[in-house]
């Protein structure tokens, strides 16, 4: 009898060992922990003021680590390599005698890392990348698999590491700075900060899935013409300001939910301070795992719509600073102010680069083509992103409609003209539609 009791307490746990031991494999392949983990990248891109531009940058690397470790182990995907421009062939995962490796947690530590090496300060997300390797004990992963996990990830972010490190971001730090002139109509530095103009080389940067910077060019911006009344542009300078004198509760509640400034400069008297929110970019990716878990997206198409929107937000920075700094479209707070009264001021802060196209506009769309192509033209969600900046969440129908009202958001806010937004959404849907045609992220059966 004590012999079948003792067989009974050793089957028992057995079983519980093994359940245990299987703990980490049901952990690491949660979506959410994975959108967690963009999320920690976002914080640090937003405490340290990342430019928008710079931002994707840093999504757009780590997501493509990520993804593929995430493809080594499941075979519905294919590999990005040949389909980026200039990503070589990734390493492959040594599974010779035996050798386990978890390739959703292997996805986890490359996002972290590749996410710390293009970020500063130093080490900004090695503590999340302890935490990970805490989580791995404590969920029973055998220290066997962790090594295993480790290399491999490694591998692939060292892969990772030294492409990106080709794709010019390193030159365009010492170029020359944008000149301003007093030329009619060009861009100026303007209130309250009169920073210089942000990133006027970033066109240079290496495309990831684009032929060149200029294959989505837009039509030319209206003509400067301040003389006649009747003109496009004074029209249009006109419904900015005449806009923003009666803005409704709506419109502001819109203009503030899409503002997205990572760096606000607040001037009351002689007292200054800075308010910070995460990009455009920042958003968007926000949007991902918030869209991910509403339409009950498993690891891998998570990590995959977060890659695929990253490359198109990258691309569309790219797109649309190529011709911001062709076309040097001076702000309509600086025209107002000239020409029609000096005291106006938009309602959310310009930032400090050319008006023509809209970066937000332009972003927005080319993001919206690409969830769209993962989730569907009808997936309506709550847009909780701004909640934690005090603003109130929007009920949002469709990627699309977002983009659309992203777009708006920057005439309600004073800071663009309607063509600069009209030209922008036209320029990203387009871009994201190549970006969905071209790139075979999974496989068709």
């Amino acid at each position: 009898m004590k012999k079948y009791l003792w067989l009974a307490c050793l089957g028992f746990l057995m079983i519980s060992c093994k359940q245990h031991s299987n703990d980490y494999k049901k952990f690491f392949s949660d979506p959410v922990l994975y959108s967690k983990t963009v999320k920690r990248l976002n914080d640090v891109v937003l405490e340290n003021n990342f430019p928008p531009m710079i931002g994707s940058r840093n999504y757009a690397y780590a997501n493509v680590a990520a993804y593929e470790c995430m493809v080594a182990g499941d075979n519905h995907y294919n590999s990005l390599a040949g389909q980026l421009r200039d990503l070589p062939t990734m390493p492959k995962p040594d599974t010779s005698n035996g050798k386990q490796i978890d390739f959703h947690l292997a996805a986890l530590f490359a996002f972290t890392k590749v996410g710390n090496a293009v970020t500063f300060p130093e080490g900004s997300m090695m503590g999340y990348y302890d935490e990970l390797k805490e989580m791995a004990d404590s969920t029973g992963m055998p220290s066997a698999v962790l090594k295993n996990t480790i290399a491999f990830s490694d591998a692939i972010v060292g892969a990772v590491m030294a492409w990106s490190k080709k794709d010019n971001y390193a030159q365009t730090r010492s170029a020359e700075k944008y000149t301003v002139t007093t030329e009619e109509g060009r861009w100026v530095p303007t209130p309250p900060m009169y920073a210089q103009a942000i990133e006027p080389h970033w066109k240079e940067i290496r495309c990831l899935a684009m032929d060149s910077c200029s294959e989505f060019m837009p039509l030319r911006p209206a003509k400067f013409d301040v003389k006649n009344k009747n003109g496009d542009y004074w029209k249009a300078m006109m419904e900015v300001k005449n806009m923003g004198d009666s803005l409704t509760d709506e419109q502001k509640h819109i203009a503030d939910f899409w503002d997205d400034n990572p760096f606000k400069l607040n001037v009351s008297g002689h007292v200054m301070f800075a308010t910070k929110k995460f990009s455009p970019g920042g958003h968007w990716m926000n949007i991902v795992g918030i869209a991910a878990q509403k339409a009950n997206a498993d690891f891998s198409t998570t990590v995959a719509a977060y890659t695929e929107t990253s490359i198109a937000l990258f691309d569309a920075f790219i797109s649309c600073w190529d011709e911001k700094y062709r076309s040097n479209e001076i702000r309509p707070e600086t025209t107002i102010n000239k020409y029609v009264n000096e005291e106006w001021h938009p309602y959310i802060q310009t930032p400090p680069f050319p008006s023509y196209t809209s970066g937000h506009a332009t972003i927005s769309a080319a993001a919206a083509e690409v969830m769209t192509s993962w989730f569907g033209d009808h997936l309506s969600f709550t847009d909780t992103s701004s909640l934690e900046f005090g603003i109130q969440s929007r009920e949002i129908k469709s990627f699309r409609e977002a983009a659309q009202e992203a777009a708006m958001s920057r005439l309600y806010g004073g800071i663009h003209y309607r063509r600069d937004n009209d030209e922008g959404n036209k320029c990203g849907r387009m871009l994201g539609e190549m970006i969905v045609q071209k790139l075979k992220l999974k496989k068709t059966i």
